[in-house]
C-alpha cells in the first residue's frame, strides 16, 4: 500500500478545555486510597477497589465530560488548561474507560507530539507570525518536553511507591507495545509510558491486566459477525447505518488517523488508543500520519484477534460501499478534501435532522448534485475519516469524523464523496 501521508487539515472543532481540575482530600489522609488520590492530585477512589465504580459516578467527581457511549463502553475525555498540574507535570489529555458501566481504565497523557501547545495543523495555517514562531519553538522544544516529564513523574511516583518494575505491555508488534515502569498499588497497577520522542502517559489498569501485559481475549468470528449485524440500523426514511461505532475526540491536533484507528479497533473489539498509535503510524510532531506504516505496524495487532486489514481501491459509491455497511462493517476513507465545503456539512446535517418530506430533500440535494461537479481535491486537506451509512433513495453517503459527538453523523451526496475521495477505503474483517 502506498504511503500517504494523511496531514488532517481539518482539525478537531469541539474539543473540551479543563482549566481547572478539583484536589485531592488533604489533611489527614492516611487510607492507602487517600494517599493515591493525594499522589494523582485528583480524587479518583471513593476506597480500595476503583473497578466497582460505575463510570459516570468517577466521572463526575473528576469533571470529566462524556465523551462516547455505546452499548458496551463509555469514554470519557479532557483537554486539559494550561495551569493544571498533576504528579508535578501539566496533563494534556485525561480520559477514562468504562466497560458496561464500570471503571476499567484511566489515563493521563502528559507531554506530547501532538498536543504540546503549537503543533497542531489542523487549524488555519494563515495565522499571524506570532502564532507561527510559537510553533517553531515547539517544534524545536517538545522532545525536551516529553524526557523532563518523564524524569518528573517517574521520581514522584517512585518516591510514593517505591521501586517499579519495567514490562512490556500492549499487543502487536512495534508501536503497538509499549515498554513501561510499573508500580503496584492494591487491585490498581500504575503504569508509566516515555517511547522516544513520542508521548508521556501514566495509565491505571486493574492489577489482572497488568499481570496479562494488557493482553485482551480475542472475539470468536461467528460471534462478531452476529455482533456487527446487529448493530446496523434500517430507518423508515430509507437511511442504512452502523451504529455503537465509539466516538475518540482528537484535541486540537492532526490525529485524525491515530483516531480513526482507535475507534475502529475498539469496535471491533481490540483495545486501542490514538496515542500508541501515532506511534504505530509515524505520526509526525502536532499531526501526519504514514497510513502505510500504520496499516504495517498495526496488522499484527489485528492478526493476533483473528482479524484481517482489507484495502478497498474503489470510489465510494453505495453500490460498493453498502456490501460492508449491511454487515455492519464501517469503512475508513481517505478523502483529500476542500476545507470550506467539508465543515458545511454540519450545517446540512442539522437541516437534514428536521426533514419530513424525504421526496423533497433528495429534490433538495440536486444542486449539491451538481456542485460536486466544481468540487476538486485539496492536498491540504488530506484526512480520513469512516463511511458509516448509506440512502439508496437520496443517494447519499453517511461519514463520521473523531472531532466529538458532533461530528459523529454527517451526509454528503454520493456525487461529492466521490468528488473528494482518495481512490480507496479500509476495512477490518474476519
Amino acid at each position: 500500500m502506498r504511503a500517504v501521508r494523511g496531514m488532517c487539515a481539518c482539525a478537531a472543532l469541539a474539543c473540551s478545555a479543563v482549566t481547572n481540575m478539583p484536589a485531592a482530600p488533604q489533611g489527614a489522609a492516611t487510607a492507602a486510597w487517600q494517599r493515591l488520590n493525594a499522589l494523582l492530585g485528583l480524587p479518583l477512589l471513593q476506597d480500595t477497589n476503583l473497578w466497582d465504580d460505575a463510570g459516570h459516578e468517577v466521572a463526575a467527581r473528576l469533571h470529566l465530560p462524556l465523551e462516547s457511549r455505546t452499548s458496551y463502553q463509555t469514554s470519557y475525555r479532557a483537554y486539559a488548561g494550561p495551569a493544571v498540574r498533576l504528579m508535578g507535570a501539566r496533563p494534556y489529555s485525561i480520559a477514562m474507560y468504562a466497560d458496561n458501566g464500570r471503571v476499567a481504565q484511566f489515563s493521563i497523557v502528559f507531554a506530547n507530539k501532538g498536543d504540546i501547545e503549537g503543533l497542531s495543523v489542523g487549524g488555519d495555517r494563515t495565522g499571524s507570525r506570532e502564532e507561527a514562531r510559537t510553533r517553531r519553538k515547539a517544534l524545536q522544544s517538545y522532545q525536551d518536553k516529553i524526557r523532563a516529564d518523564a524524569r518528573t513523574i517517574e521520581h514522584t511516583l517512585t518516591a510514593a511507591l517505591g521501586k517499579p518494575i519495567a514490562v512490556s505491555y500492549g499487543e502487536g508488534a512495534r508501536g503497538t507495545t509499549e515498554r513501561v515502569w510499573r508500580w503496584n498499588a492494591g487491585v490498581h497497577s500504575i503504569l508509566l509510558a516515555s517511547p522516544k520522542d513520542e508521548y508521556v502517559a501514566v495509565r491505571i489498569v486493574p492489577r489482572s491486566v497488568a499481570d496479562k501485559e494488557g493482553r485482551s481475549e480475542r472475539i470468536a468470528d461467528a460471534a462478531l459477525r452476529d455482533m456487527l449485524t446487529n448493530r446496523v440500523q434500517r430507518r423508515a426514511n430509507g437511511d442504512v447505518i452502523v451504529t455503537d461505532i465509539p466516538m475518540v475526540d482528537q484535541g486540537p491536533k492532526g490525529f485524525c488517523v491515530p483516531a480513526t484507528w482507535e475507534r475502529y479497533l475498539r469496535y471491533v473489539g481490540i483495545p486501542a488508543d490514538m496515542y500508541v498509535l501515532a506511534m504505530a503510524g509515524e505520526t509526525a510532531a502536532g499531526g501526519g500520519t504514514y497510513l502505510s506504516a500504520m496499516q504495517d505496524n498495526v496488522s499484527k495487532l489485528v492478526t493476533r484477534h483473528g482479524r484481517r486489514i482489507v484495502t478497498i481501491e474503489r470510489p465510494p459509491k453505495i453500490r460498493f460501499v453498502r456490501e460492508y455497511i449491511d454487515k455492519g462493517v464501517p469503512l475508513m476513507w481517505t478523502l483529500l478534501v476542500p476545507r470550506t465545503f467539508y465543515m458545511g456539512l454540519s450545517a446540512r446535517a442539522e437541516e437534514r435532522r428536521a426533514v419530513t418530506d424525504w421526496s423533497a430533500w433528495r429534490k433538495r440535494l440536486q444542486a449539491a448534485r451538481v456542485n460536486a461537479e466544481t468540487l476538486r481535491r485539496d492536498s491540504e486537506g488530506a484526512h480520513i475519516c469512516m463511511i458509516t451509512g448509506y440512502n439508496l433513495a437520496t443517494c447519499e453517503i453517511a461519514t463520521s469524523d473523531s472531532w466529538g459527538p458532533g461530528f459523529e453523523e454527517r451526509w454528503m451526496t454520493e456525487a461529492e464523496a466521490e468528488a473528494i475521495s482518495a481512490a480507496y477505503m479500509l476495512a477490518i474483517m474476519w
